[in-house]
């Protein structure tokens, strides 16, 4: 962990003077009630707040610290306070690495970061250097963002996928969205923990974990699934540990974990983005994408990351000319879902949408799920060979099958939880470009698009598509595996197809969030967003984190178990 320069409390101190000017801002005097707080708190890195998860022994600092991540800044805030002077972004740099210690490596021990980049303080301060002569790079100057520890850049920080295999894998590059995004000026604040190797390495796994990162927690309910893989990008935003996150997804990684820790994600369409970089799983799948607070704030990253404007400056179509389809089939059973989409689904039609249900829907291929697996797994196998080789010469490993044998002989380590099935499986398959890839990823493509989305539009009539992005987050199983309820809504069909998709926080049951899936077809990208902007303005249903320890710490589910005696 990085430690705070000497002179940042010095200068906090004189930024807690102004806290008593009648002019500051709503917004400036919640930052400046953190600045103070933070004044206070009597730690370094590794000092050892308890570990204990039980909120009674929490130490008077890290209540506080839980206490103000409601306040803490989305983006639009924070570029608002940054422009007045309120705080700069070495400031806020700082806030959040104090954050981290606490709540992260502390505390909660949400271990949703892996790694600080050492150089983030630096980074900040030379946005302030061009803030202050009047110099902007972008939206994103001076923003702290995490990057998803399977996205390499050229920070003095390995990429390791959370395995022991990359702990040496140092990038002198970055890679291609981590370089448009610090050409725009954000501060990489650090790496996120994941889902190990993008969670594709057994079908036994366990969501949020990886041998260097740990156990990632769900900061709302700690026992909870973060879901994955971009389990640590979602928590940490959600917890308010940065500003905007970075996340991948092949199949559900974007989407589910800011499903489950009630923030936006936006996975774009495949080959928007550029991939070079990041630790492959599939080529016909693969694709980076924002987890933040706000749309806005993906839409924001979305200029960045296209280097663009193309997202902001579309003239987006108010609710009232959108029609939205309701995929009732893949809604689900469960009432508590039900009632806040149903409450959510009103709160649409009531802003001037008009809603489609549409309750029937077949797969065209019988074989989809085992076609699916099947062009990962060729995918895999021959794009991560591919990766190791390039870097061999910092690497102890240098194909797939040389990473099976190192986990083997790490055993006590990087199979401690589970096991490597679809490595071992993946090493088995016939060539990327054969006949037997050919044709699986031909029906699965087919029948997630042209055949699934497109037809799902087309016939009724609608520019969208809306359904839950999933079901309830279970508890963590850290013996038998994720063991997840029966799946809701259809965001398979998006990843697949490779078309985008945005969740944004409908509600929650119980302390749990829950996220609403919006869908569209190929390229409609800034669609997505924008008419994903305009639900979530009528939403407004963005949870805090309340860091319960377990479901059972719930008010309304003390009182059901102490019963009426």
């Amino acid at each position: 962990m990085t430690k705070i320069s000497n002179s940042f409390a010095v200068r906090l101190a004189a930024l807690a003077a102004l806290a008593a000017l009648a002019a500051l801002s709503m917004l400036r005097r919640k930052i400046l009630s953190i600045v103070l707080a933070l004044i206070t708190m009597q730690f370094v890195a590794g000092c050892g707040e308890s570990a204990d998860t039980d909120p009674k022994n929490f130490s008077e600092n890290l209540t506080a610290a839980l206490a103000q991540t409601q306040y803490m800044p989305n983006l639009q805030a924070l570029r608002a306070d940054l422009a007045s002077g309120a705080v700069t972004s070495e400031d806020m740099v700082a806030i959040y690495l104090q954050r981290i210690a606490l709540i992260d490596k502390n505390g909660p021990e949400l271990r949703s970061v892996i790694a600080i980049n050492p150089d983030a303080i630096e980074q900040a301060r030379n946005s302030d250097k061009r803030r202050g002569a009047n110099i902007q790079l972008s939206p994103l100057d001076g923003i702290p963002v995490l990057i998803k520890d399977n996205i390499e850049t050229r920070d003095p920080l390995p990429t390791t996928a959370g395995s022991s295999a990359l702990l040496n894998n140092y990038s002198q590059d970055d890679s291609a969205v981590v370089a448009r995004l610090r050409a725009a000026g954000a501060v990489i604040l650090g790496k996120a923990n994941l889902s190990q190797w993008a969670n594709f390495r057994s079908s036994n796994s366990i969501s949020g974990w990886s041998a260097v990162g740990g156990q990632v927690k769900n900061p709302h309910v700690l026992d909870r699934s973060p879901c994955g893989s971009s389990s640590g990008s979602g928590a940490a935003v959600a917890a308010g540990l940065t500003t905007l996150a970075l996340g991948t997804e092949t199949n559900g990684s974007i989407i589910c974990p800011a499903h489950v820790n009630g923030v936006v994600g936006f996975k774009p369409t495949v080959g928007l983005l550029p991939t070079q970089g990041i630790i492959p799983i599939s080529a016909s799948q693969d694709t980076a994408g924002p987890m933040t607070k706000t749309v806005t704030g993906a839409i924001e990253m979305m200029n960045v990351l296209t280097a663009s404007n193309r997202f902001s400056g579309i003239e987006a179509k108010p609710l009232n000319q959108i029609r939205i389809g309701v995929l009732r089939f893949a809604e689900g059973n469960n009432p508590h879902i039900s009632r806040v989409f149903n409450e959510s689904l009103t709160k649409i039609e009531q802003a001037g949408a008009s809603l489609v249900d549409i309750y029937e829907f077949q797969l065209s291929d019988s074989n989809y799920w085992a076609n699916e697996l099947a062009t990962l797994e060729i995918e895999f196998a021959q794009s991560i060979t591919q990766f190791l080789e390039e870097r061999a010469e910092r690497l102890p490993v240098s194909s797939l099958n040389s990473l099976i044998l190192f986990n083997r002989d790490h055993a006590e380590v990087e199979l401690a939880l589970f096991g490597q099935e679809h490595f071992i499986s993946s090493a088995e398959r016939p060539e990327a470009g054969s006949q037997e890839h050919i044709r699986a990823l031909k029906a699965i493509q087919l029948a997630s698009g042209q055949h699934g989305i497109d037809k799902l539009l087309k016939e009724a009539n609608v520019d969208l598509l809306t359904a839950p992005s999933g079901p309830m987050s279970p508890p963590v199983d850290l013996i038998n595996g994720d063991i997840w309820p029966t799946w809701v809504g259809a965001g398979y069909l998006a990843a697949i197809a490779g078309y985008p998709h945005l969740t944004i926080p409908m509600g929650e049951v119980r302390g749990l969030p829950l996220g609403l899936s919006i869908m569209g077809a190929a390229d409609q990208d800034a669609l997505v967003l924008s008419t994903g902007r305009e639900i979530e303005a009528a939403l407004q249903s963005a949870p805090f984190p309340a860091f319960l320890v377990s479901a059972s710490s719930h008010s309304e589910i003390q009182t059901a178990v102490k019963g009426m005696q």
